[in-house]
């Protein structure tokens, strides 16, 4: 992977993670497009960049994340975040196994753009308009809507989101909980890729591969800041559209983007 790569790369995840489109699968995409996705390195990469994408969310809410008196918060997305964890843990070979495969991940990209056109009709009456009234029973269920994001293509984001929904939330009270919950999680998988996984192909853990060259060290730095301030502007811009449209405009791109996708590596496989 040289530096532009590295910077695309970056500009898709910051873009992406956010919005009910699958950055996985965008990101996972991309790489596949520069021929570049076997390389631990570019594995490692997309995942830790997601740290960028993090500190934009508590840059943006710091108020939130940084008022130590409402411990109730912070408990909530403690609790909220254990299903991904466990199931994470468990299952991470067989995520690993299909990050490597573009079309299932484009099919599930149409499938998952089908369901968003038809989600708003489902959820007309909420009854949680703010986060702290969310329960721990809720945050609970919202955990485990997250972990439909296992399957790459599915998003993070519209599986919590849509989760929050089912459990009674507005459509804006939905999607902020989604970012908040987000920093844990990602956290959490970013520590474990670079800390605690073993790639397969190197045998290195993921601190190893970034300390593997000043290329790798400034393409991480590099990834990682471009991340930041593209995720910055793209979580100003859902909020401002899932408000306005609901999930309409989001499902009709993923329809759209998975079957462009589809044709693309059908074709070039």
């Amino acid at each position: 992977m040289d530096t532009l790569q590295a910077i695309i790369i970056a500009i898709v995840e910051g873009l992406t993670e956010y919005l009910p489109v699958s950055s996985t699968a965008h990101m996972i995409f991309t790489s596949s497009y520069f021929g570049i996705q076997h390389d631990d390195f570019v594995k490692l990469f997309q995942v830790s960049i997601q740290f960028g994408a993090i500190l934009a969310v508590v840059v943006l809410y710091w108020k939130k994340f940084l008022n130590f008196s409402k411990l109730n918060f912070y408990f909530k997305l403690a609790i909220a975040v254990i299903p991904a964890l466990v199931l994470g843990k468990l299952f991470d070979d067989k995520i690993e196994q299909v990050l490597e495969k573009p079309i299932p991940i484009a099919i599930v990209l149409i499938v998952g753009g089908v369901l968003l056109l038809f989600i708003d009709r489902f959820f007309t009456n909420p009854t949680v308009m703010k986060d702290e009234d969310i329960s721990i029973k809720k945050s609970l269920t919202i955990g485990f809507w997250q972990c439909l994001a296992m399957m790459p293509g599915t998003s993070r984001s519209a599986a919590s989101i849509i989760g929050g929904m089912q459990q009674g939330l507005t459509r804006s009270v939905a999607a902020e909980f989604s970012f908040f919950l987000a920093v844990p999680t990602m956290l959490a998988v970013t520590c474990y890729s670079v800390f605690l996984k073993t790639y397969e192909t190197t045998q290195l853990k993921g601190y190893q591969l970034i300390m593997q060259s000043s290329e790798n060290i400034k393409m991480f730095l590099l990834g990682n800041i471009i991340a930041f301030i593209v995720a910055i502007i793209a979580i100003k811009f859902f909020i401002g559209i899932i408000k306005k449209y609901g999930f309409k405009p989001w499902g009709y791109y993923r329809i759209v983007a998975g079957v462009i996708l589809l044709v693309y590596f059908s074709t070039h496989s």
